[in-house]
């Protein structure tokens, strides 16, 4: 096994109660006053890569850090990497660039304080980095981040570059270059289908993601998956939110920790620094 391609694994450290899916349910100013149950999936997840000898990138939204920062510490103590989510979950089309550098900044400083490096990597909230929010990435690399894994190269409602090149690309900005790390997807009849992490990963049967990033490996592509803690909490609380959004949010909860465990054991997963950086990419 030791000689098949590596792929990447990430996690985006936030509570259920702060997802889009669920963001007309909770009010912002509730956050502080809901129990956490941030625990559960960290607990899961940091045991099952220990398990299979496996490192991830975790990316944390600095309202996460400020409070748990033990698991900042806990996550770097295990070799994995620490990046950064943004602060509070806002996607960048609300945000607009000068509150895009203070949100960068808030949560840099949060990272830091919680005994992380300041981070090279990072992902926007819903994969909201699209060709509406291209100045993301000169804001970005003026900041000095190395690398982005917010574009997603699919066609869906919210958010989605379907244009975009699914593979390792490195974009020139005024301020230098930086380089997209897109979640995986899968090549089919002229689109790029999802396969990579969080709804997908449930709702997909696990034979079908395996075989996709097989097949990506017969490409020589290097995958990259994304999960969320809550995703390893089958029993929290239910929210009345609409149809559509508690199928995405609660569909197939309880499959996620033996799925995770299955891709583990068959392919090798890393952090997104290590997968760029055995691409010769200098971080």
């Amino acid at each position: 096994m030791t000689d098949r391609p590596l792929h990447a694994f990430s996690f985006d450290v936030e509570e259920y109660f702060q997802v889009a899916n669920l963001r007309h349910v909770f009010s912002r100013d509730d956050w502080d006053r809901v129990d956490s149950r941030l625990s559960i999936g960290m607990e899961h997840i940091l045991g099952a890569l220990e398990r299979h000898g496996a490192h991830a990138t975790f990316f944390f939204l600095g309202w996460i850090a400020e409070r748990h920062p033990q698991w900042v510490r806990r996550c770097i103590d295990g070799g994995h990497e620490v990046a950064s989510h943004g602060y509070e979950h806002e996607f960048l089309w609300d945000l607009g660039p000068e509150k895009f550098v203070a949100d960068l900044e808030r949560t840099e400083h949060a990272l830091v304080a919680a005994g992380a490096p300041r981070p090279l990597g990072f992902r926007a909230s819903t994969f909201t980095l699209t060709r509406r929010t291209w100045w993301a990435l000169e804001i970005l690399a003026q900041r000095g981040y190395r690398y982005d894994s917010s574009i997603h190269p699919v066609r869906h409602p919210t958010y989605g570059v379907p244009d975009f090149a699914p593979d390792v690309t490195v974009l020139e900005t005024p301020n230098g270059k930086l380089i997209e790390f897109p979640v995986a997807t899968y090549p089919f009849l002229g689109r790029n289908l999802p396969m990579g992490g969080g709804g997908y990963f449930r709702l997909l049967p696990g034979g079908v993601t395996r075989a996709a990033l097989r097949a990506l490996e017969r490409r020589g592509r290097n995958g990259l998956f994304y999960l969320h803690p809550w995703e390893f909490d089958p029993d929290q609380p239910r929210q009345p939110a609409s149809a559509t959004s508690r199928f995405r949010h609660y569909v197939n909860l309880e499959r996620t920790l033996p799925r995770l465990e299955r891709m583990l054991a068959e392919f090798r997963f890393t952090t997104i620094r290590d997968v760029l950086r055995s691409r010769g990419h200098a971080l």
